[in-house]
């Protein structure tokens, strides 16, 4: 059971209750019962306990009188206050940042995805050892001994840092398998999109939808943490990979960001960033601001993206037709906002708008465009024709003298490889 508390200026005081109710939901997430909440204004945090001694006293009381055996703030402590706080509540306290790392643990499914969480855990508990002890409990073995009449906290320092290189060298070998496959895509003329937004937003749910697969979903915070890949089947027939990945949050942890960095690689080679929002939140505004912060701290905001505005059967008409006109500024009409090329409104559970959404993704992959033309078959070349209609869209079919002319519309690679191939002849494939 935890006792949740935040400190912000009185200026931020809508910003500062919605980031407590996420603090709320991610208590939830973690597996805590939430006793009770308080806010603080403070205009500067107290350098020894964050909150100061008369509010320190208050949530002592409080949580007494909920039973609680935890506080968690929203914010990060120094070691300094962290020792403090917990002397002074007789509790286990915990600040927002070790409590996503906590989740993040619990959530991990692949070695991949544990090895990042990992290191940003001892990233976080290095400099907190002189307030937390040595809490090592967690770390495997192979850690050479501390030499005579080594103090016991340096000797734990030595085998964090020890065991961060190693954690380093492990995910350096991730990123360089990653990037083999992503060669590999590249060579088999792979297109790759990208889901991101703000955790909660209906990724895996959308991702779903879009590739008929089974990925876990849950309104739970961060119920996707280890990356999935699988084929998009598009009109064009292109060959598209769609990835799910983390969701986002407002003040994600630096070095999160930097353990995860060689999962979040994965979006610089995206040739479209899905930018998925949940259109029923009131502060989706700044959720959208906080996951294009994370965009442009990682170097692809100038991706092209589609805005994917989802969970619209949770709105009502009126609020459809209103977020309709705040998106397109044209009045509220709701069939307006189909004409948008960069938004587009789904509900991933109930399949509305996802055959827009496809036909815009198609679109908006400007990589191996797809083209119209007239392919000249034989007769007897089936598997030409098989092929075709594999991995294009057939238009039209007539048979004349012996051959087969095909109206198909197929990538760019496509007619490349059926010219090179000699299964049409040029001038035909020549006619768009």
């Amino acid at each position: 059971m935890g006792w949740a508390s935040s400190r912000r200026k009185p200026p931020a005081t809508s910003d500062a209750e919605e980031s407590l109710a996420e603090l709320r939901d991610l208590a939830t997430s973690a597996g805590a019962q939430v006793a009770g909440s308080i806010l603080q204004h403070s205009p500067k945090p107290d350098p020894a306990t964050l909150v100061g001694r008369g509010k320190v006293e208050e949530v002592r009381g409080r949580a007494q009188a909920a039973g609680a055996d935890l506080v968690l703030l929203d914010h990060d402590l120094t070691p300094t206050q962290l020792r403090n706080l917990e002397h002074a509540l007789d509790r286990k306290v915990l600040d927002r940042t070790q409590l996503i790392l906590d989740i993040f643990a619990r959530r991990a499914r692949t070695r991949e995805g544990q090895l990042q969480v990992e290191l940003a855990q001892l990233n976080y508990l290095l400099p907190r050892l002189g307030g937390r002890g040595t809490l090592l409990s967690r770390l495997g073995g192979g850690i050479g001994t501390r030499g005579p009449g080594e103090q016991q906290l340096e000797f734990d320092r030595r085998r964090i840092r020890a065991r961060i290189r190693k954690l380093r060298e492990a995910i350096e070998r991730v990123r360089s398998q990653r990037a083999l496959h992503r060669a590999h895509r590249r060579d088999q003329n792979f297109l790759t999109v990208a889901l991101v937004g703000y955790t909660n937003a209906g990724k895996s749910t959308l991702f779903n939808a879009l590739t008929r697969s089974t990925v876990t979903t849950s309104s739970r915070l961060f119920a996707t943490l280890d990356p999935t890949v699988r084929a998009l089947e598009l009109e064009s027939r292109r060959p598209v990979l769609l990835s799910d990945t983390v969701g986002f949050i407002r003040k994600l942890p630096t070095h999160l960001v930097a353990a995860f960095r060689a999962t979040l690689e994965e979006l610089a080679e995206a040739n479209l960033i899905l930018q998925v929002s949940d259109a029923s939140q009131e502060e989706r505004e700044q959720q959208d601001a906080a996951v294009e912060a994370l965009l442009e701290a990682l170097g692809v905001a100038a991706t092209p993206r589609l805005h994917v505005w989802n969970k619209i059967d949770l709105l009502e008409p009126r609020e459809r037709e209103r977020l309709t006109a705040s998106l397109r500024g044209c009045g509220s009409k709701p069939d307006a906002f189909a004409a948008d090329a960069d938004e587009v409104m789904i509900s991933a559970l109930t399949g509305e708008g996802l055959n827009t959404l496809r036909r815009r993704i198609d679109e908006a992959l400007k990589e191996d465009p797809v083209v119209e033309t007239q392919v000249e078959l034989s007769a007897s070349d089936g598997e030409g024709l098989a092929l075709l209609h594999r991995h294009g869209t057939v238009l039209s079919t007539r048979h004349e003298d012996g051959r087969v002319l095909v109206r198909v519309r197929v990538a760019s690679s496509l007619r490349a490889r059926l010219n090179a191939r000699g299964v049409a002849s040029p001038k035909a494939l020549a006619r768009n």
